[in-house]
């Protein structure tokens, strides 16, 4: 049965319908006329009669007496129903438990893990704000978690291993619970079509308010923050972009020298053979090559080849005549890759791949020409405080005591590197594929912009060593959940912003409420992108209403 409007003439009435079958076909019989509608609403007789038969549904009458003000406490649920199926079924969960068994803490460590690993999630800022910010959720196991044992979860993470498993450490850093963690987390993943035959690593660096402790050092930092001390992190991806490993070193660690100990150490912790290593120009050295040319590691490499520096790159590479294959066309849209052409030259026994962006190049010739143009005004005007620019200083010459003059072969000689990189490999592949696997590296730079905005682990206030290792790699999980959340939305045909998805699932909520006597619980509808991100994680929302 249902209400259903009747017109007659100017008027519309409330008539009770009902559908039966007769002979095979559906028909409505009107059961009563109640009245004529703008009447009924006029004197709240309409309210008044629904009100009355609710009484004999009590899910309605939850919700009714809900919206009159009779609720109780409201929670939000979105990013643990999510979240927390992701944390369970990529074994995080499983894998920090069974670390745990042998250790006694007076609370639940692995519920403090995931607690701050959400929190990063969601709104990220410092790990103050995460005991309070659970206040307003539901995140079952973390209601008694106080400050002080989130940061010793995090130092449980970060703590040093026994001596007699320290075989496999680096020279700048020990082994962790957290490599142990990665391991875990790694081998459940394995199957046979599983390995790090290819793998993209990058480092940045993380600068703290403090002193940083022991893994707190003055070296070239990244965010632009000299005076202050960092520590340099190393992300290791697969070929599919999912993070593998996290190291975590002092901040004076030079990116030359760290390649090496990396690949050594995968190959011991992961049980790797092959293995092919993309990396940028920051990394390369006379000796990394060697080695990882020398017959016996049997290493694979694509790195990036530093133009201006290498006397080789310079001359001989980039002065090699010869056709570009284009790869990827001009772009008609602005969603379209970027263009690409490739070249390869042979120096001796040495390979090298030639990458060409038309788009780029033109783009550094009109910013060259800008520059030189507003330079030459400049100079018109006796402007010598221009030479501490190293914007112009590259296309200026000196003419006799205090002249300065512009150098047409200066900037002749920058023209060649205009959207251009080069890179060395010892790989067989075909130059194209070659300079698009490189193109791939950006998923590492990807991850720590996310790190560093997103997931907010700079700046770290933190004081002891092991609880920083733990703090940083906490945003490591945080983008172990979100690179599979990614994964699945994209398998289901959905590209979402981040954004959305935290706001859409931060607004489903439950609310407890109390009616004759018996405790119900309440959840609002489903708003934005939320159902698609529940779906994709394969979580079914709770009824609607649903008795506590």
């Amino acid at each position: 049965m249902f209400f259903r409007q009747k017109p007659s003439g100017p008027y519309r009435y409330i008539q009770i319908v009902e559908n039966r079958r007769e002979g095979g076909k559906v028909r409505q019989r009107t059961l009563m006329t109640v009245g004529r509608l703008d009447v009924l609403q006029a004197s709240g007789q309409m309210d008044a009669l629904i009100r009355s038969g609710m009484r004999f549904c009590e899910k309605l009458a939850v919700i009714d007496a809900a919206e009159n003000g009779a609720g109780g406490t409201t929670l939000r649920i979105g990013p643990d129903l999510v979240f927390g199926r992701l944390w369970e079924q990529l074994g995080i969960q499983g894998e920090l438990r069974t670390l745990l068994k042998s250790r006694r803490f007076g609370f639940d460590v692995e519920r403090a893990v995931y607690l701050t690993v959400l929190h990063r999630l969601c709104v990220s800022g410092s790990d103050r704000a995460a005991e309070k910010w659970r206040r307003d959720y539901r995140i079952p196991g973390t209601e008694s978690l106080e400050l002080h044992q989130l940061y010793r979860a995090m130092a449980f993470l970060g703590d040093e291993l026994p001596v007699s498993e320290q075989e496999v450490r680096t020279p700048f850093s020990p082994r962790c619970t957290k490599d142990l963690i990665e391991e875990r987390l790694f081998a459940r993943r394995r199957d046979l079509f599983t390995d790090l035959q290819l793998v993209f690593l990058d480092t940045t660096s993380i600068y703290f308010e403090g002193e940083g402790a022991g893994i707190g050092k003055h070296g070239k930092s990244k965010d632009h923050r000299p005076d202050l001390k960092q520590m340099v992190v190393a992300a290791v991806l697969d070929g599919e972009g999912t993070p593998v490993c996290c190291e975590l070193w002092p901040g004076n660690t030079a990116d030359v020298k760290s390649l090496l100990p990396i690949v050594k150490r995968l190959r011991k912790r992961f049980g790797i053979g092959e293995v092919c290593i993309v990396a940028d120009r920051g990394m390369i050295s006379k000796e990394t090559i060697a080695e990882l040319e020398d017959p016996g590691t049997n290493w694979k490499y694509i790195l990036g080849a530093r133009m201006r520096r290498q006397k080789e790159v310079r001359d001989q590479v980039l002065g090699r005549a010869g056709a570009y294959k284009e790869v990827m066309p001009e772009r008609i849209n602005a969603k379209d890759p970027a263009p690409l052409k490739v070249k390869e030259v042979w120096e001796e026994d040495r390979r090298y791949v030639v990458c060409l962006n038309e788009e780029q190049r033109r783009k550094d010739a009109f910013d060259r020409k800008a520059i030189v143009e507003h330079l030459r005004e400049q100079l018109k005007r006796g402007a010598k405080s221009l030479v501490g620019n190293k914007g112009y200083r590259k296309y200026l010459s000196v003419k006799g005591k205090e002249r300065f003059a512009i150098d047409e072969k200066k900037i002749k000689a920058e023209a060649r590197y205009d959207g251009k990189w080069v890179l060395r490999t010892n790989l067989d592949l075909p130059a194209e594929e070659i300079a698009l696997k490189y193109k791939q590296l950006w998923m590492v730079e990807d991850i720590f912009r996310t790190m560093k905005s997103i997931l907010d682990t700079r700046p770290i206030y933190h004081k002891c060593t092991e609880t920083i290792r733990g703090h940083v790699f906490c945003s490591f999980l945080a983008l172990c959940l979100r690179k599979d959340l990614a994964d699945r939305l994209a398998a289901k045909g959905s590209k979402l912003e981040w954004s959305d998805i935290v706001r859409d699932l931060a607004e489903l909520q439950e609310m407890h409420t109390v009616f004759s006597g018996k405790p119900f619980i309440l959840r609002n509808q489903l708003k934005g992108c939320a159902h698609k991100v529940l779906q994709a994680a394969g979580v079914a929302a709770p009824p609607t209403v649903r008795e506590a």
